[in-house]
């Protein structure tokens, strides 16, 4: 099937260079569906997209710094995800290389690979790391979990789906008890799963949306089932170019329930319980933005009040990608043409959404976005040209961006120090409780490589962003867990007691926080969420308490049921961050 599409590209490239005319996906009316927005041309969206900011913040101009953390953690971390209420971050890679730089430990099995001549695989592919102490826990696999997607249930076990070949059907589940292994079920999905992306619902159950060669979507079962029937996707179907282009869709729940759905340049609202298309949205003009195009994208954070209206408002970010052709172009020709250097928000929720631009300080493909518990977007890793793909990247970006959402059109990004370590393809970042982010992962090679231009890389280091600048210790306000409870319910009323030397702890300069840890791969964060809470009073109490009256999140469409870290950030500054559940 690749060797056929291969064999189409030359053919291709005129058609990839036009401008896509824009099919109906919806069976119902649309809505007003313009051409993307330039800056200059829609200043007048941006008070619609603004919200309201939190007090006036200091300015922060420490660019952060750089720790090493591992200097092998055994696995390139090609996909990651942080465990809730353990603090261990699980890495896997891929299987079918057979190799890694870390053994199974002693007493578990190899993997047997090949019946026929008993073949057995004894490196681990997937490993546990404590996020303090840096202790590596190896874990077997069996099924092949190369481009895989993934996402936490209710309790906190990881669900990862599909992979290559004999992983491609396959669901398999980590708990969180200390002991625990993979349990891998290899027919639990009804399509091959590669490159596919998966979504929680309002009820904690989970989608699964493309892959390659498969233009259809999927529900994944209880634990033990095996799925079998697939709902045909004509937004895969219609933007599935030569150079595919949608694979690694980027899948938002909106707050009302439905998931927004982008891929290549389209993108619809699909109602998950009629699996009906209510909306297309106006086409994203520049270029190709999911795999192998591989820009950055995120659902910005939802500011939830006391009461809430009716429509909750909801913004998507999608952040640099390629050119149309820039893949066939890297891929046959070795030519890597510049990333694309635009960022572009939308308002999912408005009755006439427009696509907004600005430009980043340099053009990205393939970097990752990381929510940060102060409501702001770190944008991380990638190059400056070519695309996702072995060896289809040059040019490696050290330097970081935050994008802050609430400041002004044109006022948004601001360059941070650079790392010492290029993070090009299948790199990956995670946001910890403490507020750092670990980043991992690079390996743009068909195996481990070290004698090639971008090594396989087993580093694992730590980045604290601006608001950890010492000289702002002061304002870190820290939880006092003994008295904020670990489980609430959607619209309850519940107390937060935090610990502050500070005289301002009001409702003006303080936000409290909820992230859902998202699961890692390929410049995609799945289900990444962050919930600014209503705030209904804060009182002093003896020396420097302080207690939070907060609300908890209306219901499942705003917030699933599950594991979120649980922030206080007073003028920018977050606490760190305790694991609290919605049950």
């Amino acid at each position: 099937m690749r060797a056929s599409r291969r064999l189409l590209w030359k053919l291709s490239v005129i058609v990839l260079l036009a401008v896509y005319s824009q099919p109906s996906f919806s069976e119902e009316e649309n809505c007003p569906a313009n051409a993307g927005s330039s800056e200059t041309g829609n200043r007048r969206e941006a008070a619609e997209l603004k919200q309201p900011e939190q007090g006036n913040l200091p300015e922060m101009n420490w660019p952060g710094k750089w720790e090493l953390f591992l200097k092998n953690s055994g696995v390139s971390a090609m996909h990651a995800i942080l465990m809730p209420k353990i603090n261990q971050v699980q890495f896997y890679d891929a299987t079918i290389w057979r190799i890694s730089k870390i053994k199974l430990p002693p007493g578990v099995p190899c993997h047997v690979y090949d019946t026929k001549t008993g073949a057995t695989d004894c490196w681990a592919h997937s490993v546990l790391v404590d996020i303090e102490t840096g202790n590596i826990r190896p874990l077997a696999l069996s099924t092949d979990t190369w481009c895989s997607s993934g996402g936490l249930t209710i309790n906190g076990t990881l669900v990862s789906t599909g992979g290559f070949q004999g992983g491609g059907n396959t669901a398999r589940y980590l708990a969180t008890c200390k002991n625990c292994g993979w349990v891998e079920y290899p027919t639990a999905l009804a399509a091959r799963r590669w490159y596919s992306t998966q979504a929680t619902l309002p009820d904690g159950r989970f989608v699964v949306v493309g892959g390659r060669d498969a233009l259809n979507y999927e529900y994944i079962l209880p634990e033990g089932m095996d799925n079998k029937k697939l709902y045909d996707s004509p937004l895969l179907r219609e933007t599935d170019d030569p150079a595919e282009n949608n694979l690694y869709p980027f899948v938002w729940l909106n707050t009302d329930g439905n998931l927004f759905m982008f891929a290549n340049n389209r993108s619809i609202l699909l109602n998950p319980n009629t699996n009906r298309v209510i909306r297309e949205f106006p086409q994203l003009p520049g270029g190709a933005r999911n795999y192998p195009g591989s820009a950055s994208s995120a659902l910005l954070p939802i500011r939830l009040g006391t009461e809430n209206p009716a429509v909750i408002p909801a913004d998507v970010i999608i952040c640099g990608g390629a050119k149309q052709d820039a893949f066939y172009r890297a891929e046959t020709k070795k030519v890597y043409e510049p990333a694309l250097k635009d960022c572009n928000r939308i308002t999912i929720t408005s009755r006439n959404p427009q696509w907004i631009t600005e430009t980043m300080p340099m053009p990205r493909v393939m970097s990752d976005a990381v929510l940060l518990p102060n409501g702001e977007v770190l944008i991380i890793n990638g190059v400056r040209r070519g695309t996702s793909g072995w060896g289809n990247g040059r040019d490696p970006i050290f330097t970081p961006i935050i994008y802050a959402p609430n400041k002004p059109l044109g006022q948004r990004f601001k360059e941070l120090a650079p790392s010492p370590i290029p993070r090009v393809y299948h790199s990956i970042a995670v946001a910890l409780p403490d507020g750092k982010v670990l980043v991992g992962g690079s390996n743009t090679n068909d195996g481990y490589k070290y004698d090639v231009m971008f090594p396989t890389e087993l580093r694992i280091q730590k980045y604290s962003p601006p608001y950890l600048d010492p000289a702002l210790a002061y304002l870190r306000p820290s939880i006092v867990n003994t008295a904020t409870p670990k489980q609430i319910r959607y619209g309850e009323r519940f107390n937060i007691r935090i610990n502050l030397n500070q005289k301002d702890v009001t409702k003006e300069n303080v936000i409290v926080t909820m992230l859902a840890p998202p699961f890692t791969t390929h410049a995609v964060s799945m289900n990444m969420r962050l919930l600014m809470l209503g705030i209904f009073d804060i009182k002093k109490e003896v020396r420097d308490l302080h207690q939070i009256h907060a609300v908890a999140p209306p219901s499942g469409k705003v917030a699933p049921p599950g594991y979120y870290l649980l922030s206080v950030v007073y003028q920018g500054v977050p606490s760190v961050g305790e694991w609290i559940q919605i049950v």
